[in-house]
């Protein structure tokens, strides 16, 4: 893939979650400055964060001190739609009804291709930083299974 965030998946440096208690994987500064709201984007240290993908956890970054909560990110909102591609704005709603409807390979498809051209933003748009690509079959096995 030509996406720089499909190639930094790492388990280096992962620390726990000081909220839950889960492995977190470590987060760009990039990551957090397009992630977090004005005027909280302003003032961030520079340092190692990490990114809690636990849903039920409201710690969304930590560093070893700094804490930043959900509800100081742009995108979070109270009963947002769990989201499979925040590139290309795809809803796990959205392709379990692609799916059903026979659709969700088409789908796929196109978040495949715009990823080998480089025009996914997964580093900016997903608060994980990370590749959404991996979602679409983890989702798949997950209603299959």
């Amino acid at each position: 893939m030509s996406c720089s965030c499909c190639s930094t998946a790492t388990k280096k440096g992962r620390m726990d979650c000081p909220k839950c208690g889960k492995k977190c994987f470590p987060i760009s500064r990039q990551t957090i400055l397009h992630q977090v709201q004005f005027p909280n984007n302003q003032t961030l240290e520079a340092g190692g964060y990490a990114f809690c993908a636990n849903p039920d956890c409201t710690n969304a970054y930590f560093s070893t001190s700094v804490r930043i909560s959900t509800s100081q990110l742009r995108a979070f909102q109270p009963g947002q739609k769990a989201m499979l591609c925040h590139c290309f704005d795809i809803s796990e709603s959205d392709y379990r009804a692609a799916l059903s409807d026979g659709t969700g390979a088409d789908m796929k498809a196109f978040v495949v291709q715009q990823t080998k051209e480089g025009l996914c933003a997964c580093e900016s748009r997903n608060p994980s930083g990370r590749c959404c690509l991996a979602n679409f079959s983890k989702m798949e096995k997950e209603d299959d299974g």
